[in-house]
């Protein structure tokens, strides 16, 4: 009876024991790989792509798939870099990788919308590639054909960054044919002339802003509206200065002192907003992320 029970009581504990080894043992791996990955330079995550054709012989019948999940990975280091906000000045943006990662995603799959919405938000406010950008978004346009967004958006690049007024006015002629929205016709109209752009630019990021679907994008548009919007009142007293004047202020400090801002606006990429010889408003900060922070390493002779 007592070597009964002994055998019973070794069957119980046998399985205990094997699950504790097994979870130590798994801890033992799991704790310093996680560590490792925070400690993990942001940039790295990307990793490496293969070339586009190596990636379409690979795929074959599964291109759907591997386009989202190279855009699902730009997706989840940008949304990284936007949460870890001190990386975002300590280490620039991998934003070569990611701008790969997001063409060869639309070769693989030339309907995949979300990376036709993120190269809009990187490749044109971030890297400044508006003709990159441009190119891919009318490379979707063969194939989403119903999209009013694209054009929409080349609409935009077109006229706020290329000053490219025709091509402006036919994505908007298109982006209105498509969705049905006058809005979009009257936009086409403005863009031919160079009037208005800031407060085009605030409708623009607006519009982004609130169809966001991803967070990190969202935010991303809604510090760049906080940014243009403050521009834009900048502006407004300027034109009143000019106007009771007959002559631009010398600096935006000018403004405040003659009571036509109540208050000097906050750069909120952290620079300091200042006019040019032609009375246009920009900021030191170039309005992204780091930028300040690079001029400074790059003086003091700190190699990134």
């Amino acid at each position: 009876m007592t070597v009964w029970r002994e055998s019973r009581r070794q069957r119980h504990v046998t399985p205990l024991i094997c699950l504790l080894i097994l979870v130590c043992s798994y801890l033992t791996v799991i704790l310093p790989f996680a560590e490792y990955m925070q400690r993990k330079p942001v940039v790295e995550k990307l990793g490496t792509l293969p070339r586009v054709e190596v990636l379409q012989f690979v795929a074959a019948d599964q291109r759907q798939l591997f386009a989202a999940s190279l855009v699902m990975k730009v997706m989840m280091y940008f949304g990284g870099l936007m949460d870890n906000e001190p990386a975002r000045y300590r280490i620039p943006p991998d934003y070569q990788t990611m701008s790969r990662m997001l063409h060869a995603a639309v070769k693989l799959d030339p309907y995949n919308m979300d990376a036709y919405y993120f190269a809009q938000a990187l490749l044109v406010w971030d890297v400044g590639a508006y003709k990159v950008a441009n190119d891919l978004l009318e490379y979707g346009m063969k194939y989403r054909s119903w999209d009013w967004y694209l054009p929409f958006f080349a609409g935009f690049n077109s006229a706020y960054f290329l000053k490219d007024y025709p091509s402006a006015a036919k994505h908007y002629q298109r982006a209105a044919e498509l969705s049905g929205e006058s809005m979009f016709t009257t936009l086409a109209g403005r863009y031919l002339h160079k009037s208005g752009q800031t407060e085009l630019a605030i409708a623009y990021l607006a519009t982004m802003a609130k169809g966001a679907r991803n967070e990190a994008i969202k935010k991303t548009y809604l510090i760049r509206l906080k940014a243009l919007q403050a521009v834009r009142v900048i502006e407004v007293a300027r034109d009143a200065c000019l106007q009771n004047t007959g002559r631009l202020p010398a600096n935006v400090a000018e403004l405040a002192e003659r009571g036509y801002l109540k208050n000097i606006p906050v750069d909120p990429y952290g620079g300091v907003f200042y006019m040019e010889a032609d009375g246009k408003v920009t900021s030191t900060s170039e309005f992204t992320f780091g930028k300040l922070e690079r001029q400074k390493m790059e003086k003091s002779g700190v190699q990134q």
